[in-house]
């Protein structure tokens, strides 16, 4: 009688044996069967997915001591991993920067024309990180910059879609009706991009300023979608990524989001934000109490655009209006220093 609901057939073996399969398959993520190495490189803060990947093909990374040249290993805690003959450094609490890019600086570790690259100018104390998405040598504004390889993977998947706006100026007198292409979506030289979302927002003189949101971050896309409907861009500004803002930050300024707006952005678990000094270490000696306030919160909370800007979903203003101290019990809605502000002035 017990052996009926036991299996189909009628044996109890064969129950754990796709759970041992499934055990020793070396798929990411799997708690006995370890992570791949360039995963665990990444966490660790060494460098991209595949970087790591171009790391242990040059022979620059060693488990257990013997130098490996494929990345398709699945490893764990047990395990001695080194890079360039040094022990890997303990995985850090994940954490993101906001940072206001210059026009001219590359987005790349290293420029093979020997341009300045953003890694050049950040400062000296900032850890090793890594840029979420590009902009270009000719862009300016938001950059998201993260010491974690997974967020870096996870906020550039496609499947993510947090929309990223933009103020452009573009030379010329354009109607409305002339970015209709540009919300239907394009096909330039047999590339296909997302349709857009287009304000056209004042006429400057010579010169047309429009806010445009789109979901992808192909290569200059923005440009090269008006310069086939006839338009020439000649300033680009990244005002939003999602729903970090670059608020009031300054060309080349960079500012630490707080552990648990991260946290609750990302949907990461309480326990990976375990180590709470982290907060502290960002810019103007934060206390590491409570957060500036959710990001998406912010545009229910105080509309803060002012006459002439355009750019749409602004949140409220940011530090310096409210009185609110600073990690406070009231600081969810009040002032400090945020990480969500209104969008620049044109």
């Amino acid at each position: 009688m017990s052996k009926a609901p036991a299996s189909p057939k009628g044996k109890p073996g064969p129950k754990p044996q796709p759970r041992k399969a499934a055990a020793a398959a070396p798929a990411d993520g799997a708690p006995s069967g370890g992570d791949r190495i360039a995963k665990v490189l990444s966490r660790a803060g060494v460098a991209s997915r595949r970087e790591a990947e171009r790391m242990i093909a040059e022979g620059r990374v060693s488990v257990n001591g013997e130098k490996i040249d494929s990345p398709a290993l699945n490893v764990t805690a047990a395990d001695r991993i080194s890079v360039d003959g040094k022990p890997l450094p303990e995985a850090e609490a994940p954490r993101m920067w906001l940072y206001y890019k210059p026009i001219g600086l590359v987005t790349s570790n290293s420029d093979e024309k020997g341009r300045t690259t953003i890694f050049d100018e950040l400062p000296e104390d900032m850890p090793r990180v890594m840029t979420v998405g590009r902009l270009d040598i000719n862009s300016e504004g938001l950059l998201l910059l993260t010491n974690d390889g997974g967020i870096k993977r996870k906020l550039e998947l496609p499947s993510t879609g947090w929309l990223r706006r933009y103020r452009v100026r573009i030379n010329g007198r354009p109607r409305d009706e002339d970015f209709a292409p540009l919300r239907k979506g394009l096909v330039i030289e047999g590339e296909r991009f997302q349709p857009m979302t287009v304000a056209l927002d004042r006429q400057q003189g010579a010169n047309a300023w429009l806010t445009v949101g789109l979901r992808e971050g192909k290569n200059r896309e923005i440009r090269r979608a008006m310069e086939d409907i006839g338009f020439n861009v000649n300033r680009l500004l990244r005002i939003s990524y999602g729903p970090f803002q670059l608020g009031e930050l300054k060309p080349g300024a960079v500012e630490e989001l707080r552990s648990r707006v991260v946290r609750d952005q990302l949907g990461l678990a309480p326990e990976e934000e375990q180590p709470e000094a982290r907060p502290a270490r960002s810019r103007g000696g934060k206390p590491a109490g409570k957060p500036g306030g959710k990001p998406m919160g912010r545009p229910a909370g105080k509309p803060g655009g002012k006459p002439g800007q355009n750019a749409q979903g602004k949140p409220g203003k940011p530090s310096g209006k409210p009185s609110a101290p600073r990690g406070g019990g009231d600081a969810q809605r009040g002032g400090g220093k945020r990480p969500i502000g209104k969008n620049p002035r044109r």
